[in-house]
């Protein structure tokens, strides 16, 4: 059993938990993501980490209750257990491959939005325990949606944009890296991680701009090992699969409409196996054999 530490509400619908996970914690970098499940009849639930801490042995998640899963999930408390969390999983962010000294030299930009505000913070954390400072955007849709934003300012440069304008910025995440472009400010390469749609116009933006993009999409993984097929998607001329292959991907090569598409069509057992039929051998990381979605 997997014990929550600490359990709070960043904002409506977002939730956050401190988990004892050491050996979790030891092995994790930015950019990966955990499964959780919270007991033998429950779903098994892909989730980006937001922090760890090495030497306590801790990892934070942050999530936004949608399926009925989740919706346990924030039922939870302090002092109460997940059965099962397992992870790391997926590639760490390209970041931490680099070499630090060239890591220097990047002017980098971070665009959170939403939810995605979590998976952007160990990434610019990391960054500055490396020397680097970057930019980052966080965006939602109102004031009582921003998250972590302190934790931001400690870390990285931080702008803050909402839709409605009622705190900081007023517009879009997109309009917001475009102010900062006519300001003056100049990008080796941006990181964008939060609702497609979203993504989707960073990816627009920065490539009229010339500004090379990394996209996060783990915003469409169910099963997060590869054998359900839901979080498949075409990156320029190849079929790469979120969960196994990422889930950071060239933004400029990600065919986002077929995506959301796929998305949609997953969330049906009609959908489902209109894919499988479609995909053939493709449908399942590649093996079309496992039976990921009986």
């Amino acid at each position: 059993m997997y014990k929550i530490l600490h359990a709070d509400k960043l904002a409506a619908n977002i939730y956050r938990m401190v988990i004892d996970a050491p050996r979790v914690a030891k092995h994790c970098l930015p950019g990966q993501f955990i499964i959780v499940k919270i007991d033998e009849e429950g779903e098994r639930i892909p989730l980006t980490i937001c922090d760890y801490d090495r030497e306590k042995g801790t990892i934070t998640i942050v999530f936004q209750p949608i399926g009925a899963s989740t919706q346990q999930f924030a039922k939870l408390q302090t002092g109460d257990s997940f059965m099962d969390f397992v992870g790391p999983l997926g590639k760490p962010s390209e970041f931490c491959e680099e070499d630090i000294e060239s890591l220097k030299q990047k002017k980098i930009l971070f665009v959170a939005g939403g939810v995605g505000t979590a998976p952007v913070y160990p990434q610019v954390k990391w960054l500055k325990e490396q020397g680097v400072v970057a930019d980052a955007i966080i965006g939602a849709k109102n004031k009582d949606l921003v998250i972590l934003e302190k934790e931001f300012e400690e870390v990285c440069n931080l702008y803050v944009t909402t839709d409605d304008g009622s705190y900081k910025r007023k517009g879009m995440v997109t309009q917001c890296i475009q102010d900062l472009v006519d300001e003056g400010k100049k990008y080796d390469v941006c990181v964008a991680i939060g609702p497609m749609i979203m993504m989707k116009f960073v990816c627009k933006l920065t490539k009229e701009l010339g500004i090379p993009t990394i996209v996060s999409m783990n915003p469409i993984m169910v099963d997060g090992t590869g054998m359900c097929g839901a979080c498949r998607l075409t990156v320029g001329d190849e079929v790469k699969f979120a969960c196994v292959d990422g889930p950071e991907f060239d933004g400029h090569l990600v065919d986002f409409d077929q995506a959301m598409k796929r998305q949609q069509m997953y969330k049906t057992e009609e959908g489902r196996a209109l894919l499988k039929l479609q995909e053939g051998d493709t449908h399942h990381g590649g093996c079309g054999n496992c039976g990921g979605d009986k």
